[in-house]
């Protein structure tokens, strides 16, 4: 997703967010992060599917299953996955090279917002506050980098 924002001091503005696949390390996940691997969630999705083919097989032939049954389990299988998806972190940077007098220095704020929807309305707030203060809001997620 990329936006381009022209400030009111004349300097052209890039907002661009980009999901992340993994969260960001920070010094303080270092000592809650103890899953080395994804063993665990590959574990328990085939001991679930292992169940799920064991139900069917043993099922008697006169059992009616409505319809909304294979639906209602097929979005209960699907909710953790669509969770994953929706939750990922995303990075967002904003950034100008400057004004061509040099009289206004180029510079680069980054931050992560989590969820999909969240950050579309983020990068508004950010070019509305560009549009409107020459610069990203000082409360919100970005902060400078140098």
């Amino acid at each position: 997703m990329n936006r381009l924002v022209q400030g009111s001091d004349g300097r052209e503005w890039v907002i661009r967010a980009q999901m992340e696949w993994r969260k960001p390390a920070t010094a303080d996940d270092f000592e809650h992060d103890v899953a080395a691997n994804q063993t665990p969630g590959i574990v328990m999705m085939a001991l679930a599917l292992g169940l799920g083919v064991i139900l069917l097989v043993w099922m008697p032939e006169d059992v009616v299953v409505p319809q909304w049954v294979p639906l209602a389990l097929l979005l209960l299988a699907l909710f953790f996955p669509l969770r994953w998806v929706l939750r990922r972190p995303w990075t967002v940077v904003a950034e100008t090279e400057g004004d061509a007098t040099g009289e206004k220095p180029s510079e680069r704020w980054v931050g992560t917002v989590i969820g999909m929807f969240n950050v579309r309305g983020e990068v508004m707030r950010i070019a509305k506050s560009i549009h409107k203060h020459d610069l990203p809001d000082f409360d919100g997620p970005l902060h400078p980098v140098e």
